[in-house]
């Protein structure tokens, strides 16, 4: 029985970002169901305010759809998937960056309905909240004041984060650049960025919402690395991987890795639809 993929996106991301792939695995003949968290997709809010010529007073207060989002609902939602995908054979879930919260969270709760998780340069805690690894020295090169040079508005008052990808602020431009697709092309960088939306959720857990031995732990697992990538380093990558294999040291992460920043391995798709090609020919039903 084929496997269906399951993609889940990353932070201010959304389904539109898979395109690219999901073409490539489909021409190598695997079906694949890309996911809109809540509040994603064409259920985020994008405000007049946010248009050009934007008034970035409004954009700084506007109300956001995914104020109030938890965490505990983007699993809700993706468990639902989960198991309307597993009424056809084996599931694959696939969770890059900030999805890799989601994805650990629900394989938590449910472990019966994934059948392997594939993190690509992806969250999943072990040791610490994912807030704490920002502190951590495997992550002293991302440069957070730089990347907030963008943010628009007070969380705490809009319930939300939210930045303005639509900014003209080129020191801000650069930075974003440097943090996601330094390898790409300005056209390749603008067009990733134009996907973006305005508004993330806040809520990335607690310390009940890491990887567990008992469940998480019983369903095989892959990280991909991405060996270019600035915003989550190839040492906390690494990090990562280690911490998961203390936690499960019968069921090591598989480990590959592919060349390219944050976001090339979505620009151009072709050897990361081959790798999770291959990781199809190795999944089977788990009872």
């Amino acid at each position: 029985m084929q496997p269906t993929f399951v993609l889940v996106h990353g932070a201010f991301a959304n389904s539109f970002s898979f395109a690219p792939l999901q073409a490539e695995l489909g021409l190598l003949g695997h079906r694949s169901v890309a996911v809109d968290l809540p509040g994603h997709g064409f259920t985020a809010t994008y405000s007049h305010a946010y248009q050009a010529p934007q008034d970035l007073v409004g954009l700084g207060t506007a109300p956001g759809s995914i104020k109030g989002v938890t965490l505990a609902d983007n699993v809700a939602h993706l468990i639902g998937i989960l198991e309307r995908a597993k009424e056809n054979g084996p599931v694959i879930l696939v969770a890059h960056s900030r999805g890799g919260v989601t994805a650990t969270a629900a394989a938590n709760a449910r472990p019966d309905l994934i059948d392997r998780v594939v993190y690509v340069s992806a969250w999943c805690p072990v040791d610490l909240d994912v807030n704490d690894y920002y502190a951590e020295p495997e992550m002293a090169t991302v440069d957070a004041a730089s990347l907030g040079l963008a943010m628009v508005g007070n969380p705490a008052e809009l319930g939300l984060l939210r930045v303005n990808f639509r900014t003209a602020d080129r020191d801000a431009l650069a930075a974003f650049k440097a943090a996601f697709l330094a390898d790409g092309t300005e056209e390749e960088f603008l067009t990733f960025l134009n996907t973006f939306q305005p508004d993330e959720n806040l809520d990335v857990g607690t310390s009940a919402d890491r990887a567990q031995a008992a469940t998480w732990g019983r369903v095989p697992k892959t990280f991909v690395r991405l060996a270019d990538d600035a915003s989550m380093p190839l040492a906390m990558q690494d990090r990562l991987i280690r911490e998961g294999n203390t936690l499960t040291p019968d069921n090591p992460y598989d480990v590959r890795t592919l060349d390219g920043s944050h976001l090339k391995w979505l620009v151009a798709p072709g050897p990361a639809a081959l790798v999770l090609a291959e990781l199809a020919a190795l999944t089977s039903p788990r009872s």
